[in-house]
């Protein structure tokens, strides 16, 4: 049997399996999981529990961005230029979202 609170959260929180890793990403914002205007820019926390995270990792979401806003001084278009998996784990949910690791060397 499973307790009423597991089965409902308070907060949201998402566990992660990308490329055989897990993770927990969660928000501490409840009016994420009732109000859709909070989903304009928001703040996720990301942990792994892996051996190169050596803190959580705050991460902003922005899902009204556009590409055009992002550092021009990074070459989207190459053929190497990858996005972090977390990322593009995020954007299943909020399709288009920029993802700021805030100043974090994406690890995952």
């Amino acid at each position: 049997q499973v307790c009423r609170g597991l089965r409902t959260p308070r907060v949201p929180i998402w566990l992660c399996g990308v490329a055989g890793r897990h993770g927990v990403l969660f928000s501490t914002n409840s009016q994420l999981l009732s109000n859709w205007k909070a989903e304009r820019v928001f703040q996720l926390y990301f942990y792994s529990g892996q051996r190169e995270q050596r803190e959580t990792a705050l991460l902003t979401v922005d899902t009204h961005s556009h590409h055009w806003e992002e550092d021009r001084s990074e070459d989207l278009s190459g053929p190497g230029r990858r996005r972090p998996s977390v990322e593009m784990a995020i954007r299943t949910k909020w399709a288009g979202a920029t993802v700021s690791w805030n100043g974090t060397e994406s690890f995952f």
